[in-house]
C-alpha cells in the first residue's frame, strides 16, 4: 500500500484533541498585519462592522480553528462558511456603498467556491502557503463583492441572488453528504484522532453546507422579502 503524502498546510499539522487549545497561530507576518489593521481602524474611527470583521478574521486565522481545519474537512467547511457568510458581509457593510454587477458577483462567487472545493485544487491549497492564501483571499474577495452587490441591489434581484447562493451551497453540501467515498486527500490520515473516518468527516462538512450555511443566505433573502412586503405606513 502506498504511503500517504505528508501535507504541510499553512496552519500546521492537523490539531488533535490533546493539543487543540494550544494551537494558536503565531505567524509573525500575520500578527503584524493584524496589529497594523487595528491601528489603521483606530485612527480611522472605524465602524463597529469593521472592528467586528477584524475580530472574525482573528477567529479564522489566529485561533485554534486554523489548526483544526488542517485536521478536519468539516472544520475547514465551517472556516469557509464563516469567511463567506460572516466576515465578507461585515467587510461589505464597513465599506462605502458601491453597486452594480449583482449577476456577475453571484456567478464569480459561486465559481470560486466550487473551484476551491474540487479535490485537486483543495489539495494544492493545503500543500503551499501561497496557494492557501490564494484560496482564502479569492473566496473572501468574491464573497465581499457578492455582499456589496446585494447591499445596493433592489430587493427582488437581491433576493434572487441570495436564493441562487442558497441553492448552490446546498447542492455542493448534498453531493458531499451523499458521496460514497472521501474526496479530500489531505484529511485521509487526520480524522481518526477525532473519532471520525474521512468519509464521516466529509459527510459532516456536507451537512454544514447543506443546512446551516445555506440557511444563512436563505434567512437574509427572507428578511429582505419580508421588509419589501411590509405595508407602507399610513400618512397622518
Amino acid at each position: 500500500m502506498d504511503e500517504l503524502p505528508i501535507w504541510t498546510p499553512y496552519c500546521g499539522p492537523g490539531a488533535t484533541p490533546g493539543d487543540l487549545l494550544l494551537r494558536w497561530n503565531a505567524d509573525p507576518v500575520l500578527l503584524t498585519a493584524f496589529a497594523l489593521a487595528a491601528v489603521l481602524l483606530w485612527r480611522a474611527r472605524a465602524t463597529a462592522s469593521a472592528w467586528s470583521a477584524l475580530a472574525v478574521a482573528a477567529l479564522l486565522f489566529l485561533s485554534p480553528l486554523c489548526a483544526l481545519s488542517s485536521a478536519l474537512f468539516s472544520a475547514r467547511t465551517v472556516h469557509h462558511v464563516v469567511l463567506m457568510a460572516a466576515l465578507a458581509p461585515l467587510i461589505a457593510w464597513s465599506l462605502p456603498r458601491s453597486g452594480g454587477g449583482l449577476a456577475a458577483a453571484t456567478g464569480v462567487s459561486t465559481a470560486v467556491f466550487w473551484a476551491w472545493h474540487a479535490p485537486g485544487a483543495y489539495a494544492w491549497a493545503l500543500s503551499h502557503d501561497m496557494a492557501y492564501w490564494l484560496m482564502q483571499i479569492s473566496l473572501a474577495a468574491a464573497a465581499v463583492w457578492f455582499w456589496m452587490a446585494v447591499r445596493t441591489a433592489a430587493t427582488l434581484p437581491a433576493v434572487g441572488a441570495l436564493l441562487l447562493a442558497t441553492v448552490q451551497m446546498g447542492l455542493l453540501g448534498a453531493l458531499l453528504t451523499l458521496a460514497d467515498r472521501a474526496f479530500y486527500a489531505p484529511h485521509l490520515a487526520t480524522t481518526l484522532a477525532w473519532g471520525l473516518t474521512p468519509l464521516q468527516d466529509q459527510q459532516i462538512a456536507g451537512l454544514v453546507m447543506w443546512a446551516p450555511a445555506a440557511a444563512v443566505y436563505l434567512g437574509v433573502a427572507l428578511t429582505l422579502l419580508a421588509r419589501r412586503l411590509q405595508p407602507e405606513p399610513l400618512s397622518p
